[in-house]
């Protein structure tokens, strides 16, 4: 499977806020341990890069990359640091430009007809739905597949266990994305146990739901 069909496959993509790079990969074979096997490690930190490298390194099951990338030398150097697949919350042209021409998995942030029309002149199917909460939630994205049929969401914001087979049932969306899985303030924490649970439920659901 290439990276879009794996991040398919898992359903549920964790947004991973981490400020101590320490924490990176027990985080990570945490979640490895509760079935989930990628991770979007956030842009958000100063820790982040270093994050991104470690997990590379060292969980070889865990398919990391790279979310709230805005600009292209972020994306660059989260690129370099080992991430696999970029997640941007808005549309960028040389984010998406240049991880088209190198190859890399992208999914820009798109919740109107014309941003959706603009990731289609790169040929990108797959978009960020975010926060999917205010710009109208499962509602919007069905209006939305009427005249992109082609089109897949990844919806964040407002996505939760208790909601998230309600999403992932319906054929538009390619995954879900959020926190809740692995909160900033459990990985800081050290609630390993706890981070193994949430992915294993969040893990089961998309079993059920998807086969």
């Amino acid at each position: 499977m290439n990276i879009t069909e794996k991040l398919a496959a898992s359903g549920v993509v964790p947004v991973v806020v981490i400020k101590n790079a320490a924490d990176a990969v027990p985080t990570a074979k945490a979640m490895v341990a509760g079935g989930v096997c990628c991770m979007e490690i956030t842009m958000r930190t100063p820790a982040a890069l270093d994050c991104i490298r470690a997990v590379t390194a060292e969980c070889p099951d865990m398919l990391v990359g790279a979310g709230t990338v805005i600009t292209l030398e972020q994306c660059k150097q989260a690129v370099a640091a080992g991430a696999k697949f970029i997640v941007a919350p808005g549309f960028c042209r040389e984010v998406v430009a240049w991880c088209v021409e190198n190859n890399i998995s992208v999914t820009p942030g798109c919740v109107t007809p014309t941003e959706i029309m603009m990731a289609l002149e790169f040929g990108i199917k797959v978009i960020k739905f975010f926060p999917s909460n205010v710009y109208g939630g499962l509602k919007a994205m069905k209006a939305l597949s009427g005249p992109f049929g082609d089109v897949k969401f990844l919806p964040t914001g407002g996505v939760s266990g208790e909601n998230m087979a309600e999403y992932l049932k319906e054929p538009y969306i390619f995954a879900v994305g959020g926190s809740w899985i692995c909160t900033k303030d459990d990985i800081s924490a050290g609630n390993l146990d706890k981070i193994t649970a949430l992915c294993r439920a969040a893990s089961d659901i998309v079993k059920a739901v998807r086969g």
